[in-house]
């Protein structure tokens, strides 16, 4: 079974940090991220743009409506995700708590959501 885990941040926080600290937590991801896939676990990841480079579109009066910012406006964004397989969701969690997002990046509101997912194709 295929899980979405969505990684969210504080991003002033994170753009506050040095960037010696913001080098080692990508270092840990990315060492994390490869061990993942040798286990057969990692299906994809990615590291998403800042907040302020996003676009949001939704639909207006049966058209699509267009504006910058994420659809979502809160502290906490998303900042990364990947897809996992996994048994179940107790596995998913499991293989999620292991990111170091869930112990390493407390300092930056770091938190990891896991997501069944119900449909999905590769092209």
């Amino acid at each position: 079974m295929k899980f979405l885990c969505l990684g969210y941040y504080d991003e002033k926080k994170f753009d506050a940090m040095p960037k010696d600290e913001v080098d080692a937590l990508v270092r840990n991801c990315r060492t994390h991220d490869e061990g993942l896939h040798q286990s057969g676990h990692l299906i994809a990841v990615a590291s998403l743009g800042p907040t302020r480079t996003t676009k949001s579109v939704r639909p207006k009066q049966g058209k699509a409506s267009v504006t910058d910012g994420p659809f979502a406006e809160t502290k906490e964004q998303i900042g990364a995700f990947f897809i996992i397989e996994a048994r179940d969701l107790d596995e998913a969690a499991e293989v999620a708590s292991l990111h170091p997002a869930a112990h390493l990046g407390e300092q930056v509101g770091w938190g990891i959501e896991v997501r069944p997912i119900d449909h999905f194709e590769q092209h």
